[in-house]
This record gives C-alpha cells, sequence and structure tokens, in this order.
C-alpha cells in the first residue's frame, strides 16, 4: 500500500508516519522511485502499536524508540528480550538506599520472594524495576504506618501469579517471536489499567455488597 492507504487504514496521518519515519519507529517502506514507497501489513501493525504506546499509554517518543528496538533484536533469547522491552517502558526512581523505611521495605520484599519461592525474581532483584517499584510502594506504606509484611502480601502474590500465567498462555498463542514482545509490551501499556480497573470495580462491587448504599 502507499502512503496514502497506511493513512487511512491506520487513522494516522501521514504528516505523523513521515514523523514517525525520521525517528526510527517504523521501518521504511520498500522504495519505488525516489518519491514513492510502498508498505505492507506489518507496518499497518507496527504503527497501531506505536499510536496506543504514545496516545494510550503516554510513553516518550525516545522510550517508545528504545523498547521496539528490543522488540525487534532478534539476536536476543526470548526471556531477555520480553524482559528488556518491558524494562525500557517509564520506571519508578531508584529509591533512597539509607531511607529506613527503604531498607525495610527491601528486606521485607525479599522475604517474600523467599516465601513464594520465586527464585528467577530473586536472582533479578537488584537490577528489576519490578522488584524497585514494589520496595518503593512498601516503603511509602511503611512511612504511613501500614505494614504491609510478607504474609499480608503473599495471596496477592499468587494471585498475580495466575494473571502471569494467563498472560503468557495468551503471549504464546501468537506465531512470531516479534508479536510475543510486542504483546509484552501492550501487557504493561495496556492490559496493566485494565487489571487496575477491574480491581477497582471489584472493590466496588464488594463494598456495595458488604455495606449497602449508606
Amino acid at each position: 500500500m502507499r502512503l496514502a492507504e497506511l493513512s487511512e487504514r491506520s487513522g494516522v496521518s501521514t504528516a505523523t508516519i513521515k514523523y514517525y519515519l525520521r525517528e526510527g519507529l517504523l521501518a521504511p517502506g520498500r522504495q519505488i522511485n525516489t518519491t514513492t514507497a510502498e508498505y505492507d501489513e506489518e507496518h499497518l501493525r507496527r504503527l497501531k502499536l506505536i499510536r496506543a504506546m504514545i496516545h494510550v499509554g503516554r510513553v516518550p517518543v525516545a522510550t517508545v524508540r528504545e523498547v521496539l528496538g528490543h522488540v525487534d533484536d532478534e539476536s536476543l533469547p526470548r526471556a531477555m528480550r520480553l524482559g528488556a522491552a518491558v524494562w525500557a517502558m517509564p520506571q519508578v526512581p531508584e529509591p533512597d538506599a539509607d531511607d529506613e523505611f527503604v531498607q525495610g521495605a527491601r528486606v521485607a520484599m525479599d522475604e517474600l520472594l523467599r516465601t513464594l519461592g520465586w527464585s528467577n525474581a530473586q536472582a533479578m532483584t537488584t537490577i528489576s524495576p519490578s522488584f524497585r517499584s514494589l520496595v518503593v510502594a512498601t516503603a511509602a506504606l511503611r512511612r504511613l504506618g501500614y505494614d504491609w509484611d510478607p504474609e499480608t502480601l503473599a495471596p496477592y502474590a499468587r494471585l498475580m501469579h495466575q494473571v502471569a500465567e494467563l498472560d503468557m498462555e495468551f503471549m504464546e498463542s501468537h506465531v512470531s517471536e516479534a508479536e510475543k514482545a510486542e504483546v509484552a509490551v501492550l501487557g504493561v501499556v495496556l492490559v496493566e489499567p485494565i487489571l487496575q480497573a477491574l480491581h477497582r470495580l471489584a472493590q466496588e462491587e464488594e463494598s456495595t455488597r458488604r455495606y449497602g448504599y449508606e
């Protein structure tokens, strides 16, 4: 398809598509002559992914470029490819290592992983942005006087492991490695907000069942 058709089918203006091409987010089309290129279904699929990341997920262009670089890196094993793509997404900053609440939260979250038997997660705690987010959030709760200890968090974690199993099954239903990596990225950009919304709706439902509208 030509650029105009790519624009029409994707809902993205030609000017924006040209910007994505210049920024290296979208691979160049097959050059027909000096002024015309041809695009295919892969360009359309990638364009929709870029649009979801930027316009729905509010991911900065530079970050999108980095994430897509990992998605397309066929030299990496699958686990590393998926992890690198997801870890390139915006993350919480490194917490203050001297903060007593951070120190306590880190010890407690290490214990949580041991309790769960999540040995792979344990091996990655020093570099994992997900573990860092867990520490930052639980440290903030501790600072406010709410100690979400390993015993409290373990049932939540086990439920999330079931969610992760569903995630992997859905990802593995896709054929190409690039699609699998894209699904992992979309899990952060789009599926996590869905899960958060379902969590809140479930809270509303359970709150009303227990306490009514009074």
